[in-house]
């Protein structure tokens, strides 16, 4: 079997994972089984899903000679797996309450619809990033903050939940289950913070490079990434001087995510431009 069947097999088989446990949460949601049980049994789909994903993964990166960001289906995929090592961590931390059910829903749509639309997984060559390992960590890091910004979405659309609940008096079912709103915003504010630094060190290890080698700067890719990171640096600067908080806090950074998504488009069709150029092994 060839090495790409084998790394498609194992990011189907963790979008699958993904999948049966939001459907097992869910399932136990709606019937008012949401226990530590339960839990426990949508956290093993989670972690066995990210271990299959995280093999297919390192499959790809060894047929690439590098971190497997060559084209938009590894970076969805990527975006995915990255989103739920940041779960594991906020999970636990926190202790939230059906943030593992968004979770779930979030990667395995994300895995999911990456593995039907073929044409996102275009070929590309080896040696993604010329054997350079500072570009390979700017760009590693860069496409795991966009990880940390889905998982402020999510718990962003969690306090837009709680908030209406709380408005419209509904607190059974989905509600009963959803964290305090002061408990979510101080998690949004926390992975707005930890999204930003990893994006902020992201382009400071690219721009280390470029400054040596300025020929190497990709303008188009440059501008957006820039242009993602300031939105949120100053999204993060609005919530530190309570000018941005709450539900308007919460609507912004929802949004915010959705336009980052689509940032990635440009970025990666310049990314593409550059790799035809290298080649085939």
């Amino acid at each position: 079997m060839s090495s790409l069947l084998t790394d498609r097999a194992l990011l189907w088989l963790g979008a699958l994972l993904y999948l049966a446990g939001f459907l097992t949460g869910l399932v136990a949601l709606t019937r008012r089984q949401a226990s530590a049980g339960q839990r426990t049994i949508l956290n093993t789909f989670l972690v066995g899903g990210w271990c299959f994903q995280m093999a297919g993964l390192y499959v790809r990166g060894l047929a690439v000679g590098g971190c497997p960001l060559g084209n938009t289906f590894e970076i969805v995929q990527f975006v995915a797996w990255s989103a739920m090592v940041v779960y594991f961590f906020v999970g636990t931390a926190f202790r939230v309450s059906l943030l593992g059910l968004f979770a779930a829903g979030y990667a395995a749509a994300l895995a999911l619809v990456s593995l039907l639309i073929a044409p996102w997984d275009a070929g590309h060559g080896s040696k993604l990033f010329g054997n350079n390992p500072w570009i390979e960590l700017h760009a590693a890091l860069a496409v795991f903050s966009y990880g940390v910004f889905g998982l402020l979405a999510l718990t962003s659309l969690m306090h837009l939940l709680q908030n209406w609940s709380l408005r419209h008096k509904r607190l059974n079912g989905l509600f009963w289950f959803l964290p305090s709103v002061v408990q979510l915003d101080q998690i949004n504010s926390r992975l707005l913070a930890l999204g930003v630094l990893l994006l902020t060190v992201s382009l400071g290890v690219g721009a280390a490079w470029w400054l040596r080698d300025s020929a190497s700067v990709d303008l188009p890719k440059l501008i957006v990434t820039l242009g993602v990171w300031f939105v949120y640096l100053v999204v993060g600067l609005l919530r530190w001087r309570a000018r941005l908080v709450a539900v308007r806090f919460a609507w912004v950074c929802l949004v915010l995510f959705f336009l980052a998504l689509l940032s990635l488009g440009p970025v990666n069709s310049s990314r593409s431009h550059q790799v035809t150029l290298t080649p085939e092994r």
